[in-house]
């Protein structure tokens, strides 16, 4: 069976070659029984998702698309629903849920490997909110201005306003090899 395009992405096995050259133990895509995280430590209960910009909404490189605004919009509040529901699901049942972007495997792998490692040896501690932008509204004809809403993975009450000038650039890594 071919891979989904979802799994075994560059971000997934940088992180995955780092944890386990840091002698990190983990588990590949197992069924929880609210979704698949991309890494998982069954005995720890901790699992690890690692979320695209584009497609889960990054604060920092998140880019709207110019065309089909209504599929889109509907889209990225889908995908944030969806990691909502699924790491308050997991928390209540006693899992810990560590989200990383993956712009943060590329720029800080090893403070990524290291928290990880944290939540392993010390329990869930304050895991830190996790922003991600659930809707963006154009401002303006030129569609240069727009206003984001931020939620809290955890919480969606915790919310963010950001009015900002649109930005193409969106995150790009640095070569590396696998």
């Amino acid at each position: 069976m071919p891979n989904s395009p979802s799994k075994n992405t560059r971000p997934e096995l940088l992180l995955r070659r780092a944890l386990w050259q840091a002698g990190l133990r983990y588990r590949l895509h197992v069924r929880t029984p609210h979704g698949r995280p991309d890494v998982v430590f069954l005995g720890a209960r901790v699992a690890v998702f690692i979320d695209g910009c584009f497609w889960h909404g990054c604060p920092e490189h998140y880019v709207r698309p110019r065309s089909n605004n209504a599929f889109w919009a509907q889209k990225l509040l889908q995908n944030f629903e969806r990691d909502h529901r699924q790491t308050v699901a997991l928390e209540h049942d006693g899992w810990t849920v560590v989200r990383v972007w993956e712009h943060e495997v590329h720029e800080q792998l090893a403070i990524i490997v290291e928290r990880v490692r944290g939540v392993l040896t010390e329990g869930s501690g304050a895991l830190e909110p996790s922003m991600h932008v659930s809707e963006v509204e154009v401002l303006d004809e030129t569609g240069t201005l727009e206003r984001r809403v931020l939620r809290n993975v955890r919480d969606p009450e915790q919310t963010e306003v950001v009015i900002r000038q649109r930005t193409t650039r969106k995150w790009t890594r640095t070569p590396r090899k696998l």
